[in-house]
């Protein structure tokens, strides 16, 4: 792993609080790193991971010149574990868990640590969870879990409750702003970081995958159904092609701002305030009621999205639902 985590100013209050925990011995058997996506959570317990392993620790930095550090960055490290998914977005299976406990029977090779990263550790099923909750009660000897989720109410109360915690939360926006500057986004830093949760990261790849222009075409379809200028179905069989799961986001967004407008408030308090004229003409010619009914179809849909083969009928769903709280047409 590079050193660019070092760049990262939001980073910096939280290695040190990471850092302690080397400098004073008390180093967690188990972590639980929490945050949005897009606060480079991974990097951090990376960064920490091979600050664990090294051999020839600086002042609160490894030395990245010994034989273990050398080792972490050709990612060949013995005692270092990267544990995620065989395919983004599936579960992480028992028998990864199995392999893994196989493997920590076994003394730490080079160092005097141990170290094993879960990302992202809420992908576990009930089995690996349980798996696993057998290594956090009978911990391998100097080993130490690094479990990263974006969703720590997923995983079970038994594994939080034997980890310590450390939250990691977006930067103030003048921190966020002047880093995307820094990475050459100079127009709508703001949107694009209200968009991403406030996490830079992922306003970054939103910037560099023009997601605004993704994101205003389906506003377009969106507004075309509530005026009966598109039929559901079609924009639904057009939109299964998008990412469903940032598509869903935007969804719920777009209905908490018209919710927002029906009661009139501060454009300061929108989420998609660029578009603020639109969402305040839509919301004169809603169902309250019917609105509601659609933020709790869409705030399910969320957890549906992840398991839903037929992604093109859940949309049609969501649409013809969406249809149908427009009253004044």
């Amino acid at each position: 792993m590079s050193d660019k985590t070092n760049s990262w100013p939001w980073h910096q209050s939280y290695w040190q609080y990471l850092a302690a925990y080397v400098q004073q011995q008390r180093i967690p058997q188990a972590l639980l790193i929490n945050g949005v996506a897009g606060l480079g959570k991974q990097q951090l317990a990376e960064r920490f991971a091979q600050y664990l392993i090294c051999t020839d620790k600086q002042e609160q930095s490894y030395c990245g010149h010994c034989a273990s550090c050398k080792l972490f960055t050709a990612r060949t490290h013995p005692d270092f574990t990267l544990l995620q998914p065989e395919e983004p977005g599936k579960a992480i299976g028992v028998d990864l868990i199995r392999q893994l406990i196989g493997k920590l029977v076994l003394k730490p090779q080079y160092s005097a640590y141990r170290v094993v990263i879960i990302a992202p550790a809420e992908q576990m099923n009930m089995n690996s969870a349980n798996a696993f909750l057998k290594c956090l009660e009978e911990p391998p000897e100097r080993t130490v879990f690094l479990l990263l989720t974006e969703q720590s109410q997923a995983l079970p109360a038994t594994i939080r409750s034997r980890c310590q915690k450390l939250l990691i939360k977006a930067p103030g926006i003048d921190t966020a702003t002047l880093w995307l500057q820094e990475q050459g986004v100079s127009e709508q830093q703001q949107l694009l970081l209200r968009l991403a949760q406030g996490a830079p990261i992922k306003a970054l790849s939103y910037a560099q995958d023009n997601i605004l222009a993704q994101r205003n075409s389906c506003f377009e379809d969106w507004q075309k159904v509530s005026l009966d200028k598109a039929c559901p179905v079609q924009i639904a069989e057009k939109w299964h092609k998008l990412p469903a799961t940032q598509l869903i986001h935007w969804l719920i967004s777009w209905t908490e701002d018209l919710i927002k407008c029906h009661f009139q408030v501060d454009n300061s308090q929108l989420l998609n305030d660029d578009v603020e004229k639109h969402l305040r003409s839509l919301a004169k010619r809603l169902d309250l009621n019917r609105l509601f009914d659609l933020y709790s179809l869409l705030l399910k849909d969320t957890y549906r999205i992840k398991k839903q083969l037929n992604k093109q009928l859940l949309f049609e769903e969501l649409l013809i639902s969406w249809s149908q709280t427009t009253v004044n047409k």
